[in-house]
């Protein structure tokens, strides 16, 4: 594909799809971002349709700019974001037609430190408070989140339990859409989960399901 980063080709794999957003990463934590793709002629060579890489399904804070943090440009990500990257059936239903209509190779679930949405439902499970409004819904979906992470590990900790929320979440991707299933299990996709680190802008691994190393 015409514009593509540095003169490299169109990942279609999984591995190169994940090497090339690590890559990416490395660049924006090291102050050496390229900012691909961001041209008029890349912008053009997309009128008539797209073709991303990445699918990253993350949290709506602010400071989580999939295109800046990985030094993508246009037509590398299809984004879905939410609070907390809580799963509906809206978000569900985004991250499938990535998976069947563009056959996108990778799908990350992106969370990040000192994540809100994470502390107020992890306010909320230890004083029993109700957040007004639909933030209610949120909380509802990040708590058994939160519950597991104080099984399981017995952490206290916010970025602990985001850690938590990113792992639940990649594995309810596969568990609720058959479609995102079996791109795993023919390895046409793979399904990875990272934490964001605010003060170094590292993306770190916490989770994969299927083939991400060549």
């Amino acid at each position: 594909m015409a514009g593509e980063a540095n003169g490299s080709t169109h990942p279609g794999t999984p591995a190169q799809a994940w090497a090339r957003l690590m890559e990416g990463n490395r660049r924006f934590v090291e102050s050496v971002a390229s900012h691909p793709n961001q041209d008029a002629a890349r912008r053009s060579s997309l009128t008539g349709g797209q073709h991303p890489f990445v699918t990253i399904f993350g949290c709506s804070d602010s400071r989580l700019a999939a295109e800046i943090i990985f030094d993508m440009g246009l037509g590398d990500a299809f984004v879905v974001r939410t609070a907390g990257h809580v799963i509906d059936n809206t978000a569900l239903g985004s991250i499938e037609f990535g998976e069947e209509f563009l056959d996108v190779p990778l799908i990350v679930v992106l969370g990040h430190d000192s994540c809100g949405a994470v502390t107020a439902t992890k306010n909320s499970v230890e004083t029993g408070a109700i957040p007004a409004g639909h933030v209610r819904s949120i909380v509802d979906l990040i708590t058994p989140s939160v519950l597991a992470a104080l099984r399981i590990d017995g952490a206290s900790s916010v970025d602990s339990m985001v850690a938590e929320h990113v792992k639940q979440t990649a594995a309810r991707l596969l568990e609720e859409s058959p479609i995102i299933a079996e791109g795993v299990a023919s390895q046409k996709t793979a399904v990875v989960g990272l934490t964001y680190h605010l003060n170094d802008g590292r993306a770190e691994l916490v989770y994969s399901n299927g083939p991400i190393t060549a």
